[in-house]
């Protein structure tokens, strides 16, 4: 039988520093390997991108606070 699960990618096709898509929250092994999962699988990846997602966002406030305190933020100095 064929998966159903979608992938999740948005077309922002960018990895960090770690080698996590920001569009979509997959590693670059669960893109790769998108197409031989089942929906078993994708599900999981989906819910792990999910949580990443969800972690990115709750640690982006910190990231701005750091920069505008070491004052790296464009027109602070």
């Amino acid at each position: 039988m064929r998966p159903t699960v979608t992938s999740p990618c948005v077309r922002v096709c960018k990895l960090d520093g770690e080698g996590v898509c920001l569009g979509c929250f997959r590693t670059l092994d669960e893109i790769s390997q998108w197409p031989l999962m089942d929906d078993e699988e994708r599900l999981i990846v989906v819910a792990c991108s999910r949580q990443r997602r969800d972690q990115a966002r709750l640690a982006e406030p910190a990231a701005r606070v750091i920069h505008i305190v070491d004052g790296t933020t464009a027109g602070l100095g």
